[in-house]
């Protein structure tokens, strides 16, 4: 169908009040708001003012009452235990029901944070509706968080109880949470009142008396008593959740979400960003520790009334490349959102596509990509291989929802490979000069958005508006700092091309990173790399390109280098002065696959550097070394 974008986004940038009242429509509200928007509230202004709501009640028991409860809202499936587990809207409401009174009897209340220190099972989604239901404030910190990481974010958002379980479970090992639990709650400041702790069957834990409580045995007694609990109204500008980002050393920066201008975005999205109606199953392959697990695993898809997945594994090896169609065969999933890095492996372990051959995807309609940058090379991978729109859209933890989307519910656009779209209805996206000057379409410059930020982005930082200022709003007056360079083509197409920090300055040439991995990644034998810039006297920086291989290549590594060198100079030019390129083994990732650049820069350069706390495998980063001190970096 032809696609509605343009009459859309021009109804609301010509009315963005009207607009999102109309959005708001979709959300059940127990109080009306008195001003859509209050442009003197808050830093930059603040949304449904005056209206109450709750989370939970939209997410969970609307859909009870209003002919859903016996519909899927949940599905866990887990690659790890090799278990699946559903439950309906009735169901689902039952286990945030029980586990609300839980914490209410722990004592918490309206206003009150809790940490959620918890794996990949369904009980973290069951935690934060709960909380939501009792207008309490959830903190989810990504499981298995190094101990002092969870330490500064329980001393910033000092919990009075911590929701928690014995294990989290990675491929070939069981990683025991209890101990990072027990150390982090030592060596915080903050003192905590009281743990709820899940015993998982493959790691029993230890509970320490007069702190710890069992959570089967908690739950058990709650619903054995039959004790309700009704949602508590809030404020639509009351949070909702706080979720760090960065900050993995000193204070941590946390990202305040509020209820009402949250649930109006992500329900609108749905059906209209992602093309997923009611009842249909949709599938975020994220952490719950991260902001897509937030948005697309737990609170979009339920607030939709959709059926959402929550999978336990991985992309390859749990146990093989075909993992991914598996999971969207048997569950008849219409959507998928997942990383970049994910499709990378799975087409390094499997160029030719032969696991997807196996299974039945003739349900499947749309695959979206976003994390980081989708290089063109493996969208035409997945375009080819599954026949299906691949599509590339742009975010932040901070906006909690796409800014650039191609949106397939208003009708597809054309797709330019190397861009995630266009602006999406609430976003005034600009690209300004390091002076703050607009710039020429096809120019890189600094990616920014014209304030007001719209519903459901960040209003503020946990207590710390300065900062917030500071990190966001005081470089370009007026203007909201994603901190991404990129350009806008003729048409409006936006192309993320690299963190501001990874341009690279090559002896006066403003160089994008992402340029030159986007050429890498064309050669046939690579599967992932990366590029970062290397100090060099004479040039300033030099680009250094790391290659990992496709499986069953066996070519000589260096004659791949040499040809990839060539491709650089070639489509680049001899500017970009690429000349090295290593071919390791993996790249170091987060957990949720986003390739750690900074540290290869800091190892390449002799920096001092630590072991990032969100790193999926830390023995990567002594083979990166390795790799470098063969070519005289490092050392």
């Amino acid at each position: 169908m032809p696609s509605r974008y343009a009459e859309v986004y021009g109804a609301w940038k010509r009315d963005p009040e009207g607009f999102w009242a109309k959005a708001a429509e979709a959300i059940d509200w127990s109080k009306p708001w008195d001003k859509v928007f209050e442009k003197d509230a808050g830093v930059y202004g603040r949304w449904f003012v005056g209206a109450e709501t709750n989370t939970c009640f939209n997410a969970v028991d609307r859909h009870v009452e209003r002919g859903r409860a016996e519909q899927v809202a949940l599905i866990h499936d887990s690659a790890m235990s090799g278990t699946k587990k559903s439950f309906t809207y009735a169901e689902l409401k039952a286990e945030v029901v029980a586990l609300a009174a839980v914490l209410r009897g722990m004592g918490v209340g309206k206003g009150d944070r809790v940490i959620i220190y918890m794996p990949m099972v369904p009980e973290a989604a069951f935690a934060m509706l709960a909380c939501a239901r009792l207008g309490a404030i959830h903190s989810v910190v990504f499981g298995g968080f190094a101990a002092r990481e969870l330490a500064t974010r329980i001393d910033d958002a000092q919990p009075k109880v911590i929701v928690s379980a014995s294990c989290g479970l990675e491929p070939g090992r069981t990683v025991a949470y209890k101990p990072l639990l027990d150390g982090a709650v030592h060596m915080a400041k903050h003192k905590i009142e009281a743990c709820l702790i899940l015993q998982r069957p493959q790691l029993a834990c230890d509970l320490v008396p007069g702190r710890d409580v069992d959570w089967a045995d908690a739950i058990a007694r709650e619903k054995a008593a039959g004790t309700e609990v009704e949602c508590v109204p809030v404020a639509a500008t009351d949070p909702l959740y706080v979720l760090y980002t960065s900050g993995t050393t000193g204070q941590p920066k946390g990202v305040v979400r509020d209820n009402g201008g949250h649930m109006v975005a992500l329900a609108w999205t749905m059906e209209n960003e992602f093309g997923v109606g009611p009842g249909e199953v949709f599938w975020a392959a994220s952490d719950v520790g991260w902001v897509v697990g937030h948005s697309y695993i737990v609170y979009a898809p339920l607030l939709a009334g959709n059926t959402t997945i929550l999978f336990e594994g991985k992309p390859v090896g749990t146990p093989d490349a075909g993992t991914f169609w598996r999971v969207i065969a048997e569950h008849k999933v219409a959507a998928l959102f997942t990383a970049p890095t994910a499709f990378r492996a799975i087409k390094g372990q499997d160029p030719k596509g032969e696991f997807v051959r196996k299974y039945d995807l003739s349900g499947f309609r749309t695959l979206f990509l976003a994390g980081e940058r989708a290089d063109p090379p493996t969208i035409e991978w997945a375009e080819r291989q599954l026949g299906k729109p691949v599509i590339d859209h742009w975010w932040q933890t901070e906006t909690g929802y796409p800014i650039s989307n191609n949106p397939v519910g208003l009708g597809l656009m054309p797709v330019k490979h190397g861009s995630p779209g266009v602006a999406m209805p609430g976003y005034d996206v600009q690209i300004v000069s390091d002076e703050g000057h607009p710039v020429p379409a096809g120019t890189l410059g600094n990616v920014v958005v014209k304030l007001p930020l719209p519903p459901g982005a960040l209003p503020t930082l946990w207590n710390a508006e300065q900062r917030f200022r500071d990190a966001y709003l005081n470089e370009f007056p007026g203007y909201y700092k994603t901190a991404d360079a990129g350009y806008l083509d003729a048409d409006g197409y936006l192309f993320i091309m690299a963190r501001t920090d990874d341009i690279i300055n090559v002896a006066g040439h403003r160089l994008s990173t992402g340029a030159m991995e986007e050429v890498l990644a064309e050669h046939l034998d690579v599967a992932e790399c990366a590029v970062i810039g290397v100090a060099d006297e004479m040039k300033g920086q030099l680009p250094l390109g790391f290659l990992v291989l496709n499986a069953g290549v066996n070519r000589d590594p260096a004659e791949i280098e040499k040809e990839t060198v060539a491709l650089v100079r070639d489509r680049i030019g001899p500017v970009a002065a690429f000349r090295t390129a290593v071919t390791v083994k993996r790249l170091p990732k987060t957990r949720s696959g986003k390739i750690l650049r900074g540290t290869m820069q800091k190892i390449a350069d002799r920096e001092p550097w630590t072991t990032p706390a969100t790193i999926d495998d830390p023995a990567i980063l002594d083979e990166i070394a390795a790799a470098l001190k063969t070519r005289g970096y490092g050392g």
